[in-house]
């Protein structure tokens, strides 16, 4: 009866794994040139300038909102084209030292 079990269980599991499409390809995927990255990272800028320049005070709460919400995601994106930079977490920093501590 377990066997029996079993092999139901692995039965379903085999038959009703989750598909990918791995041969679909977003435009986000694609590859940017250094001069695509520049020419966005200009265009990002000059929207946040504007967007600091507006007259606010005459804009809903809800428009408000509206932009914050895309200066952050442009934000991201500019932080995501110029690089991000290298993140080391704390178990990294301690495992460095001991080597540095070890050899010297």
């Amino acid at each position: 009866m377990k066997k029996l079990i079993r092999t139901l269980l692995i039965a379903v599991m085999v038959f009703t794994g989750t598909t990918s499409f791995a041969n679909e390809v977003s435009k986000s995927a694609m590859p940017m040139t250094e001069a695509q990255k520049n020419v966005r990272l200009q265009e990002i800028s000059k929207r946040v300038e504007f967007i600091r320049e507006m007259d606010k005070s005459q804009l809903s709460r809800k428009d408000r909102k509206e932009l914050r919400k895309e200066v952050k995601a442009m934000k991201a994106e500019a932080k995501t084209l110029a690089g991000g930079g290298v993140y080391l977490s704390v178990g990294a920093i301690l495992i460095v030292i001991l080597v540095l501590i070890l050899i010297l």
